[in-house]
């Protein structure tokens, strides 16, 4: 195994590791009286989709983050942090909420895909994954995307469209698994260390690549206080922009893609 394939890989096992903090605990630490909001108003509630309100010190922010759980309860109902349908509309809710208020959105996304199941296909995933990125791409309003651990495929990518998107040194940002893209590629997820390498996942390569504006530390149970510290400048001065000039250069950054 290359050097590379063992770095690219590392960061892979780093980014499904468990954080050392709950969502919750990350949010409390970055906004003070976070009110949560449940359902989609059509159908059912995710708890996989944590969205909310709370005070960035003086600005009132809207927090959208995914939640894997702690224990096999926690993460079997989540689907292990995979999003259904009700999910994202319950997301797409708070967004057009918060444009409504003038509010700019943080979006904390830790997610290794949207989940496949039989219901949420037959519910409109693609659907309300689709509604996302469309009204993201108008949305009058500051949008902070940070991937904090696993950033995978339209799943993660719904969460993402974002005026800026971070990466923490643990996470990554891909189009699917690297077992998924060895299986396709080589008929062999058995070379999944491999394929990271290819996919060039990691947050260095993403950087590189204009992918992610920038990459944050992790620092363990002090990530909220460094979180936030990064956070509040670029807020500010995201709300000083024209929203019309938000949109015109978020939509530009996207298309190069």
């Amino acid at each position: 195994m290359t050097d590379k394939e063992t770095l690219a890989y590392e960061t892979v096992q780093a980014a499904r590791a468990p954080r050392p903090y709950r969502t919750r605990e990350l949010i409390n630490g970055l906004v003070t009286n976070f009110h949560e909001f449940h359902g989609d108003r059509s159908s059912h509630d995710d708890p996989a989709v944590i969205g909310g309100i709370g005070w960035l010190d003086q600005q009132a922010v809207t927090v959208i983050a995914t939640d894997k759980g702690q224990d096999l309860t926690e993460r079997l109902q989540t689907h292990f942090g995979s999003p259904e349908p009700w999910g994202y509309r319950k997301a797409l809710r708070l967004m057009k909420q918060a444009a409504k208020f003038h509010r700019p959105i943080v979006t904390l996304i830790n997610t290794p895909g949207a989940y496949p199941g039989k219901e949420a296909e037959a519910n409109g995933q693609g659907a309300a994954i689709a509604d996302l990125l469309y009204t993201c791409a108008d949305l009058p309003t500051p949008i902070l995307a940070i991937l904090i651990g696993e950033g995978g495929s339209g799943g993660a990518l719904a969460l993402a469209f974002g005026d800026e998107v971070w990466m923490t040194d643990k996470s990554m940002y891909s189009i699917l698994s690297p077992e998924g893209f060895a299986a396709i590629l080589w008929k062999d997820a058995s070379r999944a260390k491999e394929a990271a390498a290819v996919m060039q996942l990691t947050p260095q390569d993403l950087l590189a690549k204009a992918v992610c504006d920038r990459i944050i530390p992790d620092t363990g149970t002090t990530f909220a206080t460094t979180l936030k510290a990064a956070i509040k400048p670029k807020l500010a001065e995201l709300v000083a922009t024209d929203p019309q000039a938000l949109i015109a250069k978020r939509q530009q950054h996207f298309r190069k893609f």
